[in-house]
C-alpha cells in the first residue's frame, strides 16, 4: 500500500514538473494571453482535463511558468558556481545567452518578455512574481561582482542584466541573433576589462 501510495505520488509530481516545463516553454513562444490550458497540456502529452488537478486556472499556468524559470534560474547558477572564478562564471553565464541567440531572435528573453506582457494587465500580482525570478539574477550577479572586489556591485549587476535584456530585445525585434552574438562579444570584453581585486 505505502509503495503503491509513493508511486502514485512520484507520478504526479513527475506529471506536474511536465506542465510546468510545457508551461514555460509555450509561454515564452507564445505569450501568456494567446497561451491555452489546451495547448499546454498538449505539448506537456496530458490529458486536458487531467491539468485541473494540478492548475485550477491560466493564471496558475503562468505562475507555474514563472516558477519553471526561476527552478532553471537556480539550475543554471548552481553549475556556475562550479567554477572556480566568479570572473569566469559571469563570462560563461554570458556565453549561455549567446548560446540561445536563435530562441532569443525568435521569442526574446523568456521572462523579460513575460514580465512586460503581465505589466500590462489591470489586475496585479503575476507581473511582481515575474521581478522575482529576474531579481534572483540581479542577486547572483551581484554576488559575483563583489566577490571580484568590484566596487558598485549592485550597478555592475544593473549594467550585465539590464544589457541581456536589451540584446534580446533587439534580436528579438530586428529577428537577427547576431545582435546577441556582437553584444555578447562585448560584455565579454567588458567582464576581462574589469580590474582585478587588490590582494589582502
Amino acid at each position: 500500500m505505502t509503495d503503491s501510495m509513493g508511486s502514485r505520488a512520484r507520478t504526479a509530481a513527475a506529471k506536474r514538473q511536465r506542465l510546468m516545463t510545457a508551461a514555460a516553454q509555450v509561454v515564452h513562444r507564445q505569450g501568456a494571453e494567446r497561451t491555452t490550458i489546451a495547448d499546454i497540456a498538449h505539448a506537456a502529452d496530458v490529458p486536458v482535463g487531467n491539468v485541473y488537478y494540478y492548475f485550477k486556472t491560466k493564471d496558475d499556468l503562468v505562475a507555474a511558468a514563472l516558477a519553471e524559470h526561476a527552478r532553471q534560474l537556480e539550475l543554471l547558477t548552481s553549475r556556475l558556481e562550479e567554477l572556480d572564478d566568479p570572473r569566469e562564471r559571469l563570462k560563461t553565464l554570458v556565453e549561455g545567452w549567446v548560446s540561445q541567440r536563435d530562441l532569443a531572435a525568435r521569442y526574446g528573453c523568456p521572462t523579460g518578455t513575460l514580465a512586460a506582457e503581465l505589466d500590462k494587465r489591470p489586475e496585479g500580482g503575476l507581473d511582481a512574481e515575474a521581478g522575482r525570478v529576474i531579481r534572483l539574477l540581479l542577486d547572483w550577479a551581484e554576488r559575483q561582482f563583489r566577490e571580484l572586489g568590484q566596487p558598485d556591485p549592485w550597478d555592475l549587476a544593473l549594467t550585465l542584466v539590464g544589457a541581456y535584456q536589451g540584446m534580446s530585445l533587439l534580436a528579438n525585434a530586428l529577428r537577427d541573433p547576431d545582435v546577441m552574438t556582437r553584444q555578447g562579444a562585448r560584455l565579454l570584453d567588458w567582464l576581462d576589462s574589469l580590474p582585478e581585486a587588490p590582494a589582502g
